[in-house]
């Protein structure tokens, strides 16, 4: 049971983590993510970091890589939450899903460049914006 739970959480990471920041970057909903080919290749990369640890944590994931995109995909035009919150002049919850996992994979010795570079980048956004406010 515990083993299954984990694997659910991880599926769950595995979307948070790519669609999550590549819709604030991008503004982009799940449905243009997923069927836009070099963006669903990098959300690809970053589920299989991701996967990667789940894996070195004894943890299965109960779905592909491409079934968990193809969900994603089939969910249509919604937003993501990081970027309705991005819209609404609200915080990014970043580190705790992208940040939390980069952290993970260092831990681990587990090489994560795609989800790192979008993290970074998804992080800088969020600071950007948070000093333009302040203005």
């Amino acid at each position: 049971m515990t083993t299954r739970l984990r694997g659910e959480m991880f599926v769950k990471l595995l979307g948070n983590a790519a669609f999550n920041p590549i819709s604030a970057l991008t503004r982009a909903t799940l449905v243009k993510m997923a069927q836009d080919p070099e963006v669903r290749k990098v959300v690809a990369e970053i589920m299989t970091e991701v996967s990667a640890i789940a894996g070195r944590l004894g943890i299965t994931l109960p779905v592909t890589i491409e079934q968990r995109i193809a969900g994603a995909e089939a969910v249509g035009e919604h937003k993501t939450s990081m970027l309705q919150d991005l819209e609404l002049g609200r915080p990014m919850e970043l580190e705790c899903i992208a940040g939390a996992l980069v952290e993970l994979g260092e831990k681990l010795n587990i090489h994560v460049p795609s989800l790192r570079t979008v993290y970074a980048c998804t992080r800088l956004l969020g600071e950007t914006i948070a000093s333009q406010q302040k203005m």
